[in-house]
Formats: C-alpha cells, structure tokens, sequence
C-alpha cells in the first residue's frame, strides 16, 4: 500500500464527500502564523498554498461559524493528512462542532505525530464530551504537570475541575484550580479563565462573596490583557494593598521601595497594570505514525456538551 493509499484510508471516516468551500481571494498561507507555515513546507508550493489557505480561512471564521470552519480543515486534511497542524485543526474544528469523538481521535493522532502534550487540556474535555469523566482525569494525570507550559497547565486545570464537577466532586473541583497561576497579582492571557472557573466553583459551594470577588478579578485582568497594545500578549497585575498612608508618607518622596514605577504601566483603579511578555512553546519533532485510534472513540457518542 502507497504512503498516499495510506492517507486516504485513515481520512476515509472524516470525509466520506466532501467539497472544498469558496475562498475568498484575500486569503494567504501568509496570513498563518510561523510555525504553522514551515510544516507546510514538507508540501509542494502549489499544496502548501492551497491547505495553507484553508487553514487560515478556518481560523478567521471558527467562532462565527464553526461548521464552515471545519469543513475547510476537511479540504486541507485532504490535502495534507500526515502534517501535524492539519490534524490539530481538525481536532479544534471538530471539537468546535460538538463532535468529541472525532475530536479525540484527532487529537490522539495529532499527539502522536508532534510529540506535544500541548493539546492535552482538549482531549481531557472531549473525554467529557463523550461522556467519561473517569477516562478524563486518568488522562490528565498522565503527564507530569511541571513538563507543560504555563498555559497548558491553566488549561488542563481548569478542564480536570470540569471533571470533578461532572462527577458531583465540587471541594476536589475547586482543589484542581488551585495552582501557581491562581494569582490575583499577576495576569497573563489565560488569567481571565482562570479566574472565572474558580469563580464558578465557589459559587457551586455556596460561598457568593468569594464567587463575586475572583468574578471581579477576571473582569479587571480581561481588561488589563484586551487593553494593552498588540505586541504584549500578556500582563502583569499588581494589586496595591489597600493600607492609609501615613501623614509623612504623604509627601510624595520614595519610601523604601514600596512606590511602583513602570513606563508601561497604566493606573486602572486600584491596580497597576504592566506589559510582561510571555514565552511561547512549540513542539515541531514529527514522528509520522498514521495508524488509526479506533479503540473505543465510537463507543460512546454522548449529546452533552463539557462545562465551561
């Protein structure tokens, strides 16, 4: 059996027809991000232009239109089955759709090819789409936290205490939350959500005064975060104690380092907030294997979609 027999076989379930939608001609391979690109390159120009596009194209309309979205990833996974971005995105587009299955499979795939753990927050929640909550936090707990990146662990967190919720767990569902990065202070690009999971799980404990305040503290590091110029992807919080100064502090000189002073910051109520930029990880090692994950995706085919 050739390479590209082999491709088509392991697509044949994600298209059984399929016909590439309309793109508008103001869409580029250049408008993908870096990393994105040079996989592409293992392609032909022509190819690589074409899945390229494709991919873009479902990006810019995921979150108006999931569908469409992923019927875009379909013609670029027809293209480009064995490339490790193009099974990503049919994992995130098929997930988008409320297809968990085919999400997990996807995923399992595209984990498989790269190498990377950095979709593991996604396949935790698409074990909880298809109903398995178990399976869920088993999956979470096979990678050593401290491997991922800040981000992933925000996310696998906030997943796993999806879990515990599904499973009526809510003290355990609160446990998960409580990580480094559960720090009022400081606020990165994943803050926001963070912050309202906790929030949400304190509400399910009863205690709304603890609910209302980490409400209002994703609330200001949204703010802090969408305010800040383009090119700080991430910021800093630095929540000033609420202490009277005293008569001789009044003056306005320097006191033994307690004044914040930053170029960048901006004086949003009583918080500072300053630029911080923050590493982003990429795992590009591909280790092709294409064989299929067919175990047990289809044997449950669960309606309900994960908690937030």
């Amino acid at each position: 059996m050739t390479e590209e027999q082999r491709m088509q076989r392991e697509l044949r379930s994600v298209r059984p027809r399929h016909d590439d939608p309309e793109l508008p001609d103001d869409i580029t391979s250049q408008d993908l991000d870096r990393i994105a690109r040079n996989e592409l390159k293992t392609l032909s120009k022509d190819n690589a232009e074409a899945v390229g596009r494709h991919l873009a194209m479902a990006a810019r309309v995921i979150d108006e239109d999931p569908e469409l979205a992923h019927r875009h990833v379909m013609s670029a996974a027809r293209r480009a089955g064995r490339i490790a971005v193009v099974r990503e995105s049919l994992a995130i587009t098929a997930y988008a759709t409320g297809d968990f299955a085919l999400a997990l499979r996807e995923l399992r795939t595209y984990r498989r090819i790269s190498g990377s753990n950095d979709q593991l927050a996604l396949m935790v929640d698409s074990e909880r789409g298809v109903g398995r909550p178990d399976r869920a936090l088993e999956l979470g707990r096979s990678v050593e936290r401290a491997s991922l990146p800040a981000s992933v662990q925000v996310a696998l967190a906030i997943a796993m205490s999806g879990a515990r919720l599904d499973l009526g767990e809510t003290e355990a569902a609160l446990s998960e939350l409580e990580i480094p990065q559960l720090n009022p202070k400081t606020a990165f690009s994943y803050s926001a959500e963070l912050f309202a999971a906790y929030a949400e799980v304190l509400g399910e404990l009863g205690r709304d005064d603890e609910a209302d305040l980490w409400n209002e503290r994703a609330e200001r590091a949204d703010a802090a975060v969408s305010g800040e110029t383009a090119f700080d992807e991430t910021m800093e919080i630095l929540e000033i104690d609420e202490e009277e100064p005293d008569e001789d502090e009044e003056s306005g000189e320097d006191q033994s380092g307690d004044d914040q002073s930053d170029d960048d910051a901006t004086d949003v109520s009583d918080d500072e907030f300053a630029g911080e930029s923050d590493d982003d990880d990429a795992a590009d090692d591909s280790t092709p294997d294409d064989s299929d994950d067919t175990d047990d995706e289809a044997e449950h085919d669960a309606e309900a979609s994960p908690r937030a």
